[in-house]
């Protein structure tokens, strides 16, 4: 017996390559706005008894999480045995902590939300704070986008290589990369004046006369990685790639990717990227693969620990 897998409509093409790895089709549904905006959503096949798993980025527009719990919540109306959020990218993680008076803790939020809507389990992919893991009281499982993107990286062949994090919270995937790589390691120490505001102070480590990869979970606005590319130069890097997770690509981010000096973006699928951001620089790794096999196993009943292995 196959899963049974739906796909909202944050990134159907992405829905489709799972599916295809599965090789299985994608269920059917209906989800169409009434005229004040609000969703109307419904599965147009039996799930009665099913073990289901419903694919949803949560970026923005915010109607993606809407329309991923109002999913939920049908799928669970409709008695489905088991019902899985599998979310190549979440939201508003970047709130995961009070630092601060008088605001939300959004990521745990969110997390209340699935749960109630109805899921039983959550997938999802380099999450911006690995401890938002803890904020589910269901199963979570955390997947890496590792193990596409060291053989993406390894492809490029090239040599005098240094994993440059962007910024502290960068640094324990930029030094897994870089024992991968067998690269050295390099730091950038960054100062935010306000949001969506990056300035660089400090680079530590040496990236003079080296080819420098840039790492990190998410590309938003670009500046983090634009200003970090430019420091970088500016000490003598001969080249400046970067390997990215989730491309949010928002505001000014096209226009400051195209106008740096970083020569190359490897960029991965959780996100749909609409065509009119898809310049040269991008080069789009597929990750449909990695939920492929850990949606196939979850429903087996097996480990996923062997996704692990790069």
């Amino acid at each position: 017996m196959k899963p049974k897998l739906f796909c909202g409509r944050s990134n159907p093409e992405f829905g489709l390559a799972v599916a295809k790895y599965l090789d299985i089709e994608l269920g059917k549904m209906t989800i169409k706005p009434f005229s004040d905006g609000e969703l109307w959503i419904r599965f147009d096949e039996n799930v009665r008894g099913e073990d289901v798993f419903i694919i949803q980025s949560t970026n923005p527009p915010d109607t993606n999480m809407i329309e991923l719990l109002l999913m939920l919540d049908a799928a669970k109306r409709a008695s489905a045995r088991r019902v899985t959020a599998v979310l190549p990218y979440y939201g508003y993680a970047r709130q995961d902590r009070k630092d601060q008076p008088r605001v939300p803790i959004s990521a745990k939020l969110f997390a209340d939300l699935i749960q109630t809507a109805g899921a039983d389990r959550v997938v999802s992919m380099d999450l911006h704070s690995s401890q938002i893991q803890g904020y589910f009281n269901i199963p979570f499982d955390h997947l890496y986008s590792k193990r596409v993107l060291v053989g993406a990286i390894k492809e490029l062949g090239i040599e005098d290589l240094v994993v440059l994090a962007p910024d502290i919270g960068s640094v324990p995937m930029s030094r897994s990369y870089a024992k991968l790589l067998d690269a050295t390691l390099a730091i950038i120490d960054k100062r935010r004046p306000g949001h969506n505001e990056a300035e660089v102070m400090h680079l530590i480590g040496k990236v003079g006369a080296k080819n420098v990869l840039i790492m990190d979970d998410m590309i938003d606005t670009a500046g983090t990685i634009v200003a970090a590319a430019k420091k970088a130069r500016s000490m003598g890097a001969i080249s400046v790639n970067a390997a990215i997770t989730h491309g949010v690509l928002s505001g000014p981010a096209i226009s400051r990717l195209t106008d740096s000096v970083i020569d190359r973006i490897l960029i991965t699928d959780t996100i749909n990227i609409p065509e009119e951001k898809r310049i040269d620089k991008l080069v789009s790794v597929t990750v449909a693969s990695v939920f492929g096999e850990a949606i196939q196993r979850i429903h087996n009943e097996e480990s996923i620990s062997v996704l692990f292995d790069i």
